[in-house]
C-alpha cells in the first residue's frame, strides 16, 4: 500500500477484510528478534499466527461472537532494517502512526517485546494519559540489559520514559532482578505472579482511561505455550489468559492499542504456542472491535 511505504503483505489472517477505509482495526506484524537474548526466533511468530489460524473457528464460544461480524484488516509486516535496530523501531512506529492517524485499532504482533516500544510511543503521542497493561514472566524494566537500553530486557523500563511509572500495571511477573522487583513495587503497580485477581483488582480503576494493553506469550507457563524464547516456568494456565480478554472486554475499556508478542514458532513443533497466539487475536479483535452488542 502506497501509504505504508515500510509493509510487505504476504498471507493474511483469517477472515480478514479486504477494505482498510472500512476497518475498526488493523492487524499488523513486526518480524524482529535483534535483541533476544537466549533463544531466537520471534521474528516468525506473526508469519505463523497468520497461518495457523485458519485452524481455529471464527466463532468464539468464549464470547459468543464471530470475526465475520467484525471489520479488521491485515496490514503485513513492517519490513524491518535487519541489524538495524533503531532504524526498524522506527519503520514500525511510523507505521503505527499512520494507523492512528486514520483512525485504526492498531493490533500488533511480534517478534521479540521491544517491538512493543515504537507501537507505544505512536500511542502515547496521540493519547498521552495511556495507562500500559503488560501481561508478562518477566518485568522488562532494566535500564540496560549488557550496556543495551533498547533490548526486550528493557523494554517496559523505555515505556516508563513517556508515562509516570504509576500508568504501568504488570500482571504474573514471576521472573528479573532485584531492581526490577524494587522499582516495579514502589514505583509502578506489580502484581507478582497473579493475573486475572490483579487485573479484577485494577479493572475500576481504569474506567475513562485510554489503555494499552501488552501480552508477552511466556506469560502463560510453557507447558501451554513453549515457543517462546526465555520460557519461565510456574505460569498461567491459557485459559486464564483467554479469560483476561474477555473480562477485559466486558468491563468496556478504551483499548487504544493492544500487542501479542514473543512467539517463536521453530521452538514449538507442535504449533500450539502459535494457535494459542492466533486465539488471542481472535477473542481481542471481538472484545476491542467488535460492534457494541
Amino acid at each position: 500500500m502506497s501509504d505504508f511505504p515500510h509493509i510487505e503483505r504476504f498471507d493474511r489472517f483469517m477472515a480478514a477484510g479486504d477494505a482498510y477505509a472500512e476497518a475498526r482495526a488493523v492487524l499488523f506484524g513486526i518480524p524482529m528478534d535483534f535483541t533476544t537474548s537466549f533463544r531466537p526466533g520471534a521474528r516468525g511468530g506473526p508469519a505463523r499466527i497468520r497461518e495457523v489460524s485458519y485452524g481455529i473457528e471464527e466463532f468464539s464460544y468464549h464470547q459468543a461472537r464471530d470475526l465475520k461480524d467484525v471489520k479488521f484488516f491485515d496490514l503485513g509486516e513492517v519490513a524491518v532494517a535487519f541489524g538495524n535496530v533503531a532504524a526498524s523501531l522506527e519503520r514500525a512506529r511510523l507505521t503505527a502512526e499512520k494507523l492512528l492517524a486514520d483512525g485504526k485499532l492498531p493490533i500488533m504482533l511480534g517478534g521479540e517485546h521491544l517491538c512493543t516500544l515504537p507501537v507505544f510511543q505512536a500511542v502515547h503521542a496521540r493519547h498521552p494519559d495511556v495507562v500500559l497493561l503488560h501481561f508478562d514472566a518477566h518485568a522488562d524494566l532494566r535500564e540496560d540489559y549488557l550496556g543495551e537500553r533498547l533490548s526486550h530486557a528493557c523494554v517496559m523500563r523505555r515505556c516508563c520514559e513517556l508515562i509516570e511509572p504509576r500508568s504501568l500495571y504488570q500482571f504474573g511477573i514471576r521472573s528479573g532482578t532485584r531492581e526490577e522487583y524494587e522499582f516495579g513495587r514502589n514505583e509502578a503497580n506489580l502484581f507478582p505472579g497473579q493475573v486475572l485477581p490483579g487485573l479484577r483488582q485494577v479493572l475500576p480503576q481504569l474506567w475513562g482511561r485510554q489503555v494499552y494493553i501488552s501480552i508477552d506469550i511466556d506469560v502463560v507457563d510453557p507447558a501451554y505455550a513453549p515457543g517462546t524464547g526465555t520460557p519461565e516456568p510456574g505460569g498461567i494456565p491459557s485459559a486464564e489468559l483467554i479469560q483476561v480478554i474477555k473480562e477485559m472486554g466486558q468491563a468496556d475499556l478504551d483499548v487504544v492499542g493492544l500487542d501479542i508478542v514473543e512467539v517463536a514458532p521453530s521452538l514449538d513443533a507442535t504449533d500450539r504456542t502459535a494457535v494459542l497466539g492466533a486465539k488471542l487475536v481472535r477473542e481481542a479483535l471481538l472484545a476491542f472491535a467488535h460492534p457494541k452488542d
